[in-house]
């Protein structure tokens, strides 16, 4: 059934990502500057989870590798590199490797160590509004021969949580959006998908329809249930993928998803999500002193980490999680 199982991974990073060529090519002129020695400004890649931002920038940073291999690259994910001093630690270690000890490095000397760096590099932020410290981003667009790329869901609501400062700096920068995908455009992704992945003729058009129509427009959670479904066939030893294991397969693929966003929380993050998960049910103040309970080293003041947790959580939408917001100061856990 399955012929090549890294295909129908989400993650896979095909060469031509298809129904975004509008959008690869304004990628591709917002970086055109750094092919001709000059610094490019900053671009924002927006749109909702599942548009592929992170796939498109990684396309067109590996075409433009080729044709300047000398310049530095570095992907960031705000996620996992929440701090200021994470994200330039990711950086100089990129830039000038062997040289930079964590153990000793400070804030102040990563910063040094990239203005002094002579040549490009491209830094590409993934999910920049699970920034903790947006200073970082005013260190990038003022140091000579560094461009960035942001990915984000909402820049207006970014900027809400930014320094005034920055985001003076930002506003008026490339803007490349990313919309949901339509039906159509996911039956013909995971008609690619499948051609490469799988034996032939084991899913048809209309199936393959039925996909894409319960991943909702993202291509993320149809590429899962794409291979859950997959799965499950192999195991079965069957020689297509029926109606029935596409079914079974689409609450498997969205807890997939689920799962592995989960994983990338920050620990402040996962405190929140954990409180709530426990007691199905709980109200803002009440999650607020649970939080505090638990937590014994906090990113800011304790109320506001967990505020800015709720908040996170709040601009990911609950839903996915299982989560409803009734109000504004009460949380439920509901059945997913």
């Amino acid at each position: 059934m399955i012929t090549d199982g890294r295909v129908l991974e989400d993650n896979f990073v095909p060469r031509e990502i298809e129904h975004r060529n509008d959008q690869m090519n304004a990628l591709a002129d917002a970086l055109h500057p750094i092919t001709e020695g000059r610094s490019a400004l900053p671009t924002f890649l927006l749109g909702p989870s599942g548009s592929r931002k992170t796939c498109l920038v990684r396309i067109g940073l590996d075409r433009l590798r080729e044709e300047c291999p000398s310049i530095a690259y570095q992907f960031v994910s705000c996620w996992e590199d929440y701090s200021r001093f994470r994200v330039l630690y990711q950086i100089v270690r990129t830039i000038d490797p062997g040289t930079v000890d964590r153990r000793t490095a400070t804030t102040g000397t990563l910063l040094d160590r990239l203005k002094e760096f002579d040549g490009q590099v491209i830094v590409t932020l993934g999910e920049v509004d699970q920034l903790h410290d947006a200073k970082v981003l005013y260190d990038l667009y003022t140091t000579h021969g560094v461009s960035v790329v942001l990915i984000v869901n909402d820049v207006e609501d970014l900027f809400s949580r930014l320094d005034d400062r920055i985001v003076s700096r930002l506003r008026g920068t490339k803007r490349i959006r990313l919309d949901r995908y339509t039906v159509d455009e996911l039956v013909s992704i995971l008609g690619e998908r499948a051609c490469l992945g799988l034996r032939p003729v084991v899913v048809d058009r209309d199936r393959l329809a039925h996909i894409a129509d319960a991943a909702a427009g993202d291509a993320r959670v149809a590429i899962n249930i794409l291979r859950c479904a997959a799965e499950e066939a192999e195991r079965d030893n069957a020689d297509e993928i029926s109606s029935a294991m596409i079914a079974d397969a689409v609450d498997a693929a969205r807890d997939d998803v689920q799962r592995k966003q989960v994983d990338e929380f920050s620990p402040h993050q996962r405190t929140v999500y954990e409180i709530v998960r426990e007691r199905g049910s709980v109200s803002g103040g009440d999650l607020q002193e649970a939080y505090r309970d638990r937590v014994d080293v906090y990113v800011f003041s304790p109320s506001r980490s967990a505020t800015s947790s709720i908040s996170f959580l709040d601009r990911q939408t609950w839903h996915p999680f299982g989560f409803e917001r009734p109000t504004r100061t009460h949380v439920i856990l509901t059945p997913y």
